[in-house]
Formats: C-alpha cells, sequence, structure tokens
C-alpha cells in the first residue's frame, strides 16, 4: 500500500512537472517585442501605454500572447547602443525604436531583426529605408517627415501669435541629423516673414540653460524648438525657461503646451505610436518589414495655452483660436 502511495504521488509530481516544463515552454515561445526609448520612464509613458491598448485592441495581451521587454535610456543617447545589445541578448522578435536615435541604434546592432520606428524624424533622408512604399530593409514603422517645411508653418503661426517679435530664437541639437534641413527651411522662410532668426544649440539637458543665456544675450523676443527626443524628455525644463524669461514660444509636440508651454505645432505623438503598434501587428501575423510601407502622420495639431499668454501678456488672435485643435484655458 504505502509503495503504491509512493508511486501515485511521485506520478502525479512527475506529471506535474512535465505540466510545468510544458508551460515554462510555450510562455518561453511568446512573441518577444523589444521596446526602446530614449527618455525616461516618466517622461515617455504616455506614449508606451498608448501602444500598449492599441496592442490590446488588436488582440495582442501581455503574458498571455506577447511580452513587451521596456528599456529607457534616460536621455543618455550613448546609453542605446549598450539597451540594443541587452534586448538582442533577451532574443527579442523584434525592436520598437521610439526616435531617430533609438532606430539609427538599433540598426547598427541588427540587419535581420524587424525594426519598427514609433517616431523617426526622416526616414528616407536618414538612410533607414530606401524608400517610403518599398522599405527594402528590416525597418518600417513611422517616420515624421513632416518637414523641414513644417518649420517654415510653426515661424508663420508664432509670428501670428507674437507679431512684435522680430528676433526668434531656434533651438536645435547638434547630434539630431535632420535640424540642418529644418534650419535651412527657417531661414528662408524668416526672410519671408522680415524676421531675424538667431541659431542656438543643446545637445544635452545640461546645455538648455546655455541656450537661453544666449538667447537673452541677444535680446531674442521669441523662440522655436525643433522637434527632438532629448528637447522632448526636458520639456519641462524648456517651457519654465521660457516662460521665465518672457518668451512667447512655438513647440512641434503638444506634450510641451501640457507642460506650460504657449503653443504647439506638428504630428501627435499617441496617434504615431498607435499606427506603429499595427506595423508591429502586421508583422507578428507574418508580413516582412521590407514589405509594410513607412508611414506619415495625417493628423497635425494646432495646440494654445492660453493661461501661459496671459502670464506673457499675449492676446492670441480669435482666428487662431478658431483654427486650434485644442485651446487650454
Amino acid at each position: 500500500m504505502i509503495n503504491r502511495r509512493r508511486f501515485v504521488l511521485g506520478s502525479s509530481f512527475g506529471l506535474l512537472g512535465l505540466r510545468c516544463a510544458a508551460l515554462a515552454q510555450s510562455v518561453a515561445k511568446l512573441p518577444r517585442i523589444g521596446y526602446l526609448a530614449f527618455n525616461t520612464e516618466t517622461s515617455g509613458r504616455h506614449i508606451l501605454d498608448a501602444f500598449r491598448r492599441t496592442m490590446r485592441d488588436l488582440g495582442w495581451a501581455e503574458g498571455q500572447n506577447i511580452v513587451i521587454e521596456t528599456r529607457f535610456a534616460d536621455g543618455e543617447v550613448e546609453r542605446l547602443p549598450l539597451l540594443v545589445d541587452e534586448l538582442l541578448r533577451l532574443d527579442v522578435d523584434m525592436i520598437i525604436a521610439g526616435s531617430s536615435a533609438a532606430t539609427r541604434a538599433s540598426k547598427s546592432a541588427t540587419g535581420t531583426v524587424p525594426i519598427v520606428m514609433l517616431a523617426s524624424a526622416d526616414a528616407l533622408g536618414e538612410g533607414f529605408v530606401t524608400s517610403l512604399a518599398h522599405p527594402g530593409g528590416n525597418i518600417t514603422g513611422m517616420t515624421l517627415l513632416a518637414g523641414p517645411e513644417i518649420a517654415s508653418k510653426q515661424l508663420e503661426l508664432l509670428r501670428e501669435i507674437a507679431p512684435a517679435a522680430t528676433r526668434v530664437a531656434a533651438l536645435s541639437n547638434p547630434s539630431n541629423g535632420s535640424h540642418a534641413a529644418f534650419a535651412a527651411e527657417l531661414e528662408a522662410a524668416s526672410r519671408k516673414l522680415g524676421t531675424r532668426l538667431q541659431h542656438v544649440r543643446a545637445r544635452s539637458p545640461d546645455e538648455i540653460e546655455n541656450a537661453f543665456t544666449a538667447m537673452a544675450n541677444e535680446r531674442a523676443s521669441a523662440l522655436l524648438v525643433l522637434s527632438d527626443a532629448m528637447f522632448l524628455g526636458a520639456r519641462r525644463k524648456i517651457t519654465e525657461l521660457a516662460r521665465g524669461r518672457a518668451l512667447p514660444a512655438m513647440y512641434s509636440q503638444r506634450e510641451f503646451v501640457d507642460a506650460g508651454g504657449l503653443a504647439s505645432y506638428g504630428p501627435s505623438l499617441i496617434d504615431m505610436s498607435r499606427r506603429a503598434a499595427r506595423h508591429v501587428d502586421k508583422i507578428l501575423r507574418g508580413a516582412k518589414p521590407s514589405d509594410v510601407p513607412v508611414e506619415q502622420p495625417t493628423k497635425f495639431e494646432l495646440l494654445l495655452n492660453n493661461r501661459t499668454a496671459q502670464a506673457l501678456g499675449i492676446t492670441i488672435p480669435q482666428s487662431l483660436m478658431l483654427r486650434a485643435d485644442e485651446f487650454i484655458e
């Protein structure tokens, strides 16, 4: 009897062990997505949340039929290659690159693992793909490619908001490969608008205060901040410095306006995150990145912050208020 019980118990534990092993094996086989972001988790959480929600809507539930590994560089560009290596060592099936810098680091690390751009500046100009319709390699996804002409539109809007501001500082990042084209576009637009343009640069958050000091020395009367992942991560610092120095400022993302900035005009990062998730869905279901067209934003938002305008002593024209997608009172 005792031997029989031992046999039954042993068999039961043996079966349990086999089931656990089978379960562990099935979990290990779940598609593993690496999500690589340039900034901190705090500053980019809303974009990641939008990506996760859309993945759930498309039928991909974390822990059930997909695993998402997240890595944040905390604004330190030199960390990106190390984080890509971490993800590749985890044997990820795909990498989601949250910025041009993240795409560049991922492209340098692998030519086989699919890479989906969540928001690159200029996928074609930066050499990530051979064409938008037929990417041709292991990279696809979303690209802003709204510029450099979008910069001239932003300058026009800034002059409408602050018509007396004839000296405009343009804040760029020397590490951003797309900013040279934006700067050239701004030069042409500034001549048409009779605006004196001052180029100021910041390569890291530590250089931003010095950039604002340079603006003050040149007596800049308004500010235009070019689209950049580092600037997005440092948006609270930038908007506080702009308000503190009484500079009407135009930004490229609504996140700056949410942080107290005066105005923004550009594509929605939330919308781009959702659309990037659809690219991921297609690849998980068998499509090749080389066959999935790169998409551009279709929605551009104009946001105005009336509280900040009042603090700066600015009256936003009624015509702009009517055109705004959102007007924060």
